[in-house]
Protein backbone atom coordinates (compact mmCIF):
# COMPACT_ATOMS: atom_id res chain seq x y z
CA UNK A 1 0.00 0.00 0.00
CA UNK A 2 1.32 3.49 -0.98
CA UNK A 3 2.33 6.15 1.64
CA UNK A 4 2.80 8.81 -1.03
CA UNK A 5 0.41 11.94 0.64
CA UNK A 6 -1.38 11.91 -2.87
CA UNK A 7 -1.91 8.27 -2.28
CA UNK A 8 -3.47 8.87 0.83
CA UNK A 9 -5.46 11.75 0.39
CA UNK A 10 -7.15 9.94 -2.67
CA UNK A 11 -8.13 7.05 -0.31
CA UNK A 12 -9.39 9.15 2.85
CA UNK A 13 -11.35 10.95 -0.07
CA UNK A 14 -12.98 7.73 -0.70
CA UNK A 15 -13.59 6.40 2.36
CA UNK A 16 -15.28 10.02 3.12
CA UNK A 17 -17.20 9.68 -0.25
CA UNK A 18 -18.76 6.24 1.13
CA UNK A 19 -19.99 8.11 3.90
CA UNK A 20 -21.31 11.78 2.31
CA UNK A 21 -24.80 10.34 1.53
CA UNK A 22 -26.05 9.90 4.85
CA UNK A 23 -24.22 13.07 6.53
CA UNK A 24 -25.82 15.27 3.79
CA UNK A 25 -29.45 13.79 4.18
CA UNK A 26 -28.99 15.11 7.44
CA UNK A 27 -27.83 18.48 6.40
CA UNK A 28 -24.10 18.01 7.15
CA UNK A 29 -20.70 16.81 5.45
CA UNK A 30 -17.26 16.39 6.48
CA UNK A 31 -14.17 17.62 4.93
CA UNK A 32 -10.67 16.57 4.59
CA UNK A 33 -8.83 19.48 5.63
CA UNK A 34 -5.03 18.20 5.96
CA UNK A 35 -2.99 14.70 6.41
CA UNK A 36 -0.03 15.60 8.60
CA UNK A 37 3.30 13.87 7.76
CA UNK A 38 2.90 11.89 11.37
CA UNK A 39 -0.55 9.99 10.10
CA UNK A 40 -2.22 12.88 12.01
CA UNK A 41 -5.56 13.88 9.69
CA UNK A 42 -7.67 16.89 10.39
CA UNK A 43 -11.07 17.09 9.19
CA UNK A 44 -14.01 20.31 9.31
CA UNK A 45 -16.92 19.22 10.49
CA UNK A 46 -19.80 21.47 8.43
CA UNK A 47 -23.64 21.68 8.30
CA UNK A 48 -25.67 20.37 11.00
CA UNK A 49 -23.07 17.59 11.88
CA UNK A 50 -21.10 20.68 13.77
CA UNK A 51 -23.91 20.86 16.32
CA UNK A 52 -25.38 16.95 16.33
CA UNK A 53 -25.44 15.58 19.82
CA UNK A 54 -24.03 12.78 18.36
CA UNK A 55 -20.85 13.64 16.61
CA UNK A 56 -18.70 11.98 18.87
CA UNK A 57 -20.85 8.68 18.25
CA UNK A 58 -20.77 9.46 14.74
CA UNK A 59 -16.88 9.81 14.38
CA UNK A 60 -15.95 6.93 16.96
CA UNK A 61 -18.62 4.31 15.20
CA UNK A 62 -18.35 5.30 11.40
CA UNK A 63 -16.14 7.38 9.92
CA UNK A 64 -12.90 6.80 12.29
CA UNK A 65 -12.97 3.23 11.29
CA UNK A 66 -13.87 3.59 7.35
CA UNK A 67 -10.45 6.11 7.52
CA UNK A 68 -8.25 3.53 9.43
CA UNK A 69 -9.84 0.61 6.90
CA UNK A 70 -8.46 3.09 3.83
CA UNK A 71 -5.59 4.19 5.78
CA UNK A 72 -4.20 1.88 8.80
CA UNK A 73 -0.95 3.91 9.73
CA UNK A 74 -3.74 6.79 10.98
CA UNK A 75 -1.99 8.45 13.89
CA UNK A 76 -4.59 10.45 15.15
CA UNK A 77 -8.34 12.06 13.45
CA UNK A 78 -8.98 15.77 14.45
CA UNK A 79 -12.32 17.05 14.43
CA UNK A 80 -12.37 20.70 13.65
CA UNK A 81 -15.59 22.64 13.77
CA UNK A 82 -17.00 24.45 10.91
CA UNK A 83 -19.86 26.59 10.02
CA UNK A 84 -23.01 24.98 11.69
CA UNK A 85 -25.60 26.10 9.22
CA UNK A 86 -27.36 23.27 7.75
CA UNK A 87 -26.23 22.36 4.21
CA UNK A 88 -29.00 22.87 1.82
CA UNK A 89 -30.30 25.51 3.48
Amino acid sequence: MSTRPEDVRRRLETALDRLRPGMLRDGGNMELLAVAGDGTVKLEIQGACATCPAQSTTLQLAVEPALREAVPTLAAIVPVPGDPTPLGD
